[in-house]
């Protein structure tokens, strides 16, 4: 975009997914460019401070609100509240300060808990049983809709909240006449932050035992799933249907093959050399130098490395390089949408990369920054992509909604 909202690249974003979250009554612009404009040049600890109280003082607005019985009024604050919170969370880390970080987390949580309860027909909230513990989530019904409505799996990426989750993908599926499954797999929100569970790179194992919760359930229709993941779930899905046969239809917003290239890319080839090399002790102090140079590295550093579990840096790029689809592209016969946002910032190209690999029926889906809808997850491009990917779901699915 021609207009930058903030210094920082990736605050700078999360302002214009802000402003995206609008389309689904997730922010108010307002307040979103009038803390956005206090917050230009911001350091972490000052985003964090920013947002958060922006989000209690609009939590206060719904407690009002439902003590009064406004309940529209109430439900609504508490959305906007939610996303601010989890915006401020994004520079959680520049605090060194876990306890504050899971205690901001956890307003949030309630916030969105709140909304999802105001929901009409409020939101089911549900345990998914996941080896020896569960998974938390909630099943969003719309108003009205036949027992043969779709169910859309919405798989969050690497670090949003739910109630992003919840306004690209959840609320869509909802307003058409489907359900919607918001859950936390491992390495996200609550199983992150409550229970330091890590991520895993064969997520097959994460989404068999969410269909079979669905399933068992008796009020969901089978062959009407739909598993459609953001950001970092580009890689999540493809990786899932190849083994999970029991979805009719897949998206992935954007494609990704390899996650780790979004770590090499930002890194000199001489870098990539030396961990090549194999000398962990020699990467690692040269990671950590090179860190530690930046005033704000570390804190971004730490947030996107978290949800692994993993402090060395050589030993995070090692994991990092098991999330590659490369050896089982050609077992994915579920039907599979593809986005691919014009100025994609973290795996550029692998969209196509994707795309052109799947054996099985698939779909090439572009959005450009003429439409308003470029960059990364097209945050200020929600009713196009709404549009463009929900019809053709519902021609996959044969619905009409």
């Amino acid at each position: 975009m021609a207009y930058r909202f903030c210094e920082n690249e990736q605050f700078d974003f999360e302002v214009m997914a802000l402003l995206g979250a609008a389309w689904q009554q997730g922010s108010d612009p307002g307040e979103v460019l009038a803390t956005a404009g206090t917050l230009r040049e911001a350091d972490g600890r000052r985003w964090f401070e920013g947002w958060t109280e922006l989000a209690r003082r609009v939590r206060s607005d719904g407690e009002r609100a439902a003590a009064a019985g406004r309940r529209t009024s109430a439900r609504d604050a508490w959305l906007r509240a939610a996303g601010y919170f989890g915006t401020g969370l994004v520079a959680a880390d520049a605090l060194a300060d876990e306890q504050r970080l899971l205690s901001v987390f956890r307003e949030h949580r309630e916030c969105f808990d709140r909304f999802a309860a105001a929901w009409e027909p409020a939101a089911e909230r549900v345990a998914v049983p996941y080896e020896g513990t569960a998974l938390p989530g909630y099943l969003f019904r719309p108003a009205t809709g036949g027992a043969d409505a779709p169910t859309v799996i919405v798989n969050n990426g690497s670090d949003g909240p739910v109630s992003t989750a919840w306004t690209m993908l959840g609320a869509p599926a909802v307003a058409r006449g489907w359900n919607a499954l918001l859950f936390d797999g491992p390495g996200q929100q609550a199983m992150l932050f409550e229970h330091g569970m890590p991520f895993r790179p064969d997520w097959e194992n994460v989404i068999t035992p969410v269909v079979d919760f669905l399933l068992a359930r008796g009020d969901i229709a089978a062959g009407r799933l739909v598993l459609a993941g953001i950001s970092q779930a580009g890689y999540r899905v493809p990786r899932a249907l190849a083994f999970e046969q029991r979805i009719a239809a897949g998206v992935a917003d954007p494609g990704v093959v390899s996650v780790v290239d979004s770590w090499w890319n930002n890194f000199p080839p001489e870098l990539h050399e030396l961990f090549d090399s194999g000398d962990r002790t020699a990467f690692d102090q040269v990671m950590r130098e090179g860190i530690e140079e930046d005033e704000e590295f570390p804190a971004l550093w730490q947030w996107r490395a978290k949800p692994y579990g993993i402090h060395s840096p050589f030993d995070l790029l090692t994991e990092m390089g098991r999330y590659d689809l490369t050896g089982v592209l050609d077992r994915i016969a579920v039907p599979l949408l593809v986005t691919s946002p014009e100025g994609e910032q973290f795996w550029p190209g692998q969209s196509r990369r994707l795309y052109d690999a799947l054996p099985g029926e698939k779909e090439f889906v572009e959005f450009t920054a003429a439409e308003g809808a470029g960059m990364h997850c097209e945050p200020l491009g929600r009713a196009l992509f709404e549009q463009r990917v929900f019809d053709w779901l519902a021609a996959r699915l044969d619905v009409t909604a």
